[in-house]
């Protein structure tokens, strides 16, 4: 794979080490701030409801102050619940049991493009908005079919390159083209998942609007998640007054009629399952694999 197909598929080139700081240095105040990504992580949740599945080992990957993973470890007690990230500092924050007798959370800090987890060993793999900072994301997708047992399931979110639109469009307007990195396509996505040898992608995706006082408190927001643009492309260089001035300015026309200033974020949301031994599996080489766009749910909120 080129190194435009990996910019393509990840939506943008990530500075991995540039991303791991951020998230270390929010992580003290994230809880409080992550307001967005607790709320889409309970609606990836609720994916799970009305599924016959009662998995052994279940993987939050990314977990952040594990989040995911004590609502897993309440619905499966007697599951082994592994909560993987990157970041000391947030895996610092996991509690290693769930109460005084509650099922305990093994943790774990690893990469999410290197697992060092054996071949067929996790039954479910919970993945709540954290590939967008992936390098390769085809490469993570192959990663996450390995650590698979046949019939194990994998289910994520991931920013959609609609995210922060009017922030993206006001920063083009004054020449501000790095403001906010692109992110993931919903078809590639998809495509992306069938290569990995992922069976039966479900994908949809969700316009979730939050209404801003200014462009300041979005950007404080952006800092205190750890989501602070971290492209590999993006300026060294401390934002001039001026300049920044600019962006407030450009982003004014898009202010509502109650005073806020909208921020649309596109969350997508996948699951597929890793196939069943002997179970074929559809060829790709000398084609395109696709997933039908009329296939992909859309919701606004």
């Amino acid at each position: 794979m080129s190194q435009t197909d990996k910019l393509d598929s990840a939506g943008y080139a990530p500075d991995s080490a540039a991303v791991r700081r951020f998230q270390a240095r929010a992580a003290a105040g994230y809880s409080a701030a992550a307001h967005l990504s607790t709320l889409v992580g309970e609606r990836l949740f609720e994916r799970l409801d009305g599924l016959r599945f009662e998995p052994e080992s279940v993987l939050d990957l990314g977990c952040g102050p594990g989040n995911g993973a004590r609502l897993l470890a309440q619905r499966w007690p007697g599951a082994r619940v592994l909560a993987v990230d990157a970041v000391r500092p947030m895996l610092d924050q996991v509690p290693p049991r769930l109460g005084w007798f509650g099922p305990k959370l093994q943790r774990l800090q690893a990469d999410a493009a290197r697992l060092p987890l054996g071949e067929s060993t996790v039954d479910l793999l919970f993945c709540n908005l954290v590939l967008h900072a992936l390098e390769d994301l085809p490469g993570a997708l192959n990663g996450f079919r390995r650590v698979l047992r046949p019939g194990g399931l994998l289910l994520i979110s991931i920013y959609g390159r609609d995210t922060l639109r009017e922030l993206r469009e006001a920063g083009r307007r004054i020449g501000d083209v790095e403001r906010v990195g692109r992110f993931a396509d919903v078809q590639r996505l998809g495509d992306a998942m069938m290569r990995a040898g992922f069976a039966e992608p479900v994908l949809d995706t969700d316009w979730i609007t939050v209404q801003y006082r200014d462009p300041g408190q979005l950007f404080a927001e952006l800092k205190a998640c750890g989501l602070s643009h971290a492209a590999r492309a993006r300026s060294r260089g401390l934002t001039t007054p001026r300049r920044l001035a600019a962006l407030y300015q450009s982003c004014e026309t898009f202010r509502s009629a109650d005073g806020t200033l909208p921020g649309t974020w596109e969350i997508v949301y996948a699951s597929a399952w890793a196939p069943e031994e002997g179970a074929p599996i559809r060829s790709i080489h000398g084609e395109e694999a696709s997933v039908s766009v009329a296939s992909i749910g859309k919701r606004r909120r």
